[in-house]
């Protein structure tokens, strides 16, 4: 194999990438629809949120090997480092996230995880609340109600880093990371290992138990 050969390799499934995007969508619906006073858009706008963050945190234990929490989780010092070395330019090895970055996607998923488990207890006061909010003591739905519109702000501060972060790569790297996202596909050096990819029938599977899940949980108020 020649020096500085590359090859066109999968890297994401299309089910990581229907969860980016789908999210990326719900956020806006989710942020129109409380704006427009759309309730009932609203909560199907968050029930799909959760479901699609329960489904990642499963295919982040069982799916592809660049969806998998141990595959790209490395140590803060490892996230550090890679940050020290980001105005250098060289080509991209990365197969996944780089150190960095999944730190940053733990956060966000993190995050997207707290705001709809949050709009479960939570009451506008104008009779509109979350399927659970008659459950638990007023004061407590309150407060999470307020801390609903919190974490909301630190969704668009964290989502405002990570476009700002891929801008970066892309001016000061030559690293283009939304393509890959697209397409599942990016173009590595030939003796890159391609990553295993997940079952999709266990994916329908896992998205299916999620929906299910999370339709019960509606239900229940």
């Amino acid at each position: 194999m020649s020096a500085g050969a590359m090859r066109r390799v999968k890297v994401w499934d299309g089910w990581v990438r229907l969860v980016h995007w789908s999210i990326v969508i719900l956020i806006g619906l989710s942020y129109a629809s409380i704006q427009n006073g759309w309730m009932q858009t609203h909560y199907l706008s968050g029930y799909a949120v959760l479901t699609l963050v329960l489904f990642r945190l499963a295919w982040g234990i069982l799916g592809s090997d660049t969806a998998r929490f141990t595959r790209f989780l490395r140590s803060p010092l490892a996230a550090l480092a890679h940050l020290r070395d980001f105005p250098k330019a060289e080509p991209d090895r990365e197969i996944g996230h780089n150190a960095a970055g999944g730190w940053m996607v733990l956060v966000l998923l993190g995050l997207l995880l707290a705001q709809p488990v949050t709009g479960l207890f939570a009451d506008s006061g104008y009779g509109d609340y979350g399927p659970l909010a008659k459950s638990i003591p007023a004061e407590t739905s309150d407060w999470l109600t307020g801390l609903h519109h919190r974490i909301f702000n630190l969704i668009l501060l964290a989502a405002s880093l990570h476009i700002l972060a891929v801008g970066a790569y892309a001016l000061l790297k030559g690293h283009d990371l939304v393509r890959p996202m697209v397409t599942g596909r990016k173009t590595l050096p030939a003796d890159a290992p391609a990553p295993r990819l997940g079952s999709p029938r266990l994916a329908a599977a896992l998205l299916g138990a999620a929906a299910l899940l999370v339709f019960a949980v509606s239900r229940l108020g």
